[in-house]
């Protein structure tokens, strides 16, 4: 499945966040979301992807943007990684893959000539009325955040 396009409705979902509480995309509605999904807590460049999004968060809030982390990782694993890096933002556990999937973001992926299905590094700008404004595929841990940021503050 190829990931979801701009210009269309972003998927609902309800997941739990890192302390076990039940997040719906649809109850953030009125909000501009940044929905980034990334493959496993505590690998490196999730780590620098998490903590240049934490270090950008006070930006992203006075934007008035809610910023979600998913991966396939169990809330107790998010509960750990936020603690240790002190993440500011919402990790949604998807061990069902639900939102991965109806992202398109679970796919094919080449490591060292071995292939597999995994989560493709993918952020989703989501605007105010749940419609998908910006895609950004495959994006690099390090720069991701950054560019988000200009990209908002272009509009």
């Amino acid at each position: 499945m190829a990931l979801l396009e701009a210009g269309t409705p972003a998927p609902d979902f309800s997941l739990s966040d890192k302390d076990g509480s039940t997040v719906t995309l649809s109850s953030l509605r009125g909000k501009k979301v940044v929905l980034y999904f990334y493959p496993r807590d505590n690998t490196p460049g999730c780590t620098r992807q998490a903590c240049a999004f934490a270090g950008a968060y006070g930006e992203f809030r006075k934007l008035g943007v809610t910023v979600i982390g998913i991966s396939r990782d169990s809330v107790a694993s998010h509960q750990k990684f936020a603690e240790k890096h002190s993440l500011p933002f919402i990790l949604l556990s998807d061990p069902e893959r639900k939102a991965i999937e109806a992202y398109g973001v679970w796919q094919e992926k080449k490591n060292y000539g071995k292939v597999s299905m995994g989560v493709v590094r993918s952020t989703f700008i989501i605007g105010e009325d749940g419609i998908i404004e910006k895609v950004m595929p495959k994006v690099k841990p390090d720069t991701n955040a950054g560019e988000i940021l200009e990209y908002l503050k272009a509009e």
